[in-house]
């Protein structure tokens, strides 16, 4: 895309940089800025910083938090001997928009992925381990529908059926290498509803 502007040009490549934006869309983005009032502008560069400076992970599920302990874990009305294992916050995300589950979550920080380098030190699997030490019930492996995601089912499923818990995957309904985060909520619903022991 043509540039007039050194400066907006800049701004975007740095833009296209980011997921599930192409240069087009980077532009659009980049014209909006420019063509921005300076207090919305501003107000953006401030929520950017916001979460750069004082985002932190949840210590106990490994979600994006504003505290240490994020909302969901500190929730005393949440099921806690329930744990849905997800990919990434943007999976739990999808399922807190689905407003059914009343449990609580842990985020692998990915899927096993041993051609990219991913095992299970990469993710926080011995941490999920740590937590199914305490009264948990039943632990949901919510991992996408991808090679990947079946892989990190099947190897967590190994590891936490010796502890006597009760290990159920999401049923069907989730496309075979679908993403979690953009599927409508009554197939989340579904699939929620429908899961298999495993």
């Amino acid at each position: 895309m043509y540039s007039s502007s050194e400066n907006i040009e800049r701004l975007i490549s740095e833009l296209a940089d980011l997921p599930g934006v192409g240069r087009k869309s980077a532009g659009r983005l980049a014209y909006f800025i420019a063509n921005s009032k300076k207090e919305k502008i501003d107000s953006l560069i401030s929520s950017i910083k916001n979460v750069s400076e004082n985002i932190k992970r949840c210590k106990i599920c490994y979600t994006l938090s504003d505290g240490d302990v994020c909302q969901i874990c500190s929730n005393a009305n949440r099921n806690k001997k329930q744990i849905m294992v997800v990919e990434n916050e943007r999976d739990l995300f999808a399922y807190e928009n689905v407003g059914e589950y009343k449990g609580v979550y842990h985020v692998l920080g990915g899927a096993l992925s041993p051609l990219t380098g991913v095992g299970p030190n990469e993710l926080k699997i011995k941490e999920l381990m740590m937590r199914l030490k305490d009264d948990v019930d039943e632990v949901i492996i919510a991992t996408n529908s991808s090679v990947e995601g079946e892989t990190t089912a099947t190897y967590l499923a190994k590891m936490i059926k010796p502890l006597n818990i009760k290990v159920t995957r999401i049923a069907s309904g989730v496309p075979v290498g679908g993403d979690i985060e953009n599927i409508d909520e009554v197939t989340l619903l579904r699939a929620l509803n429908g899961r298999l022991v495993l």
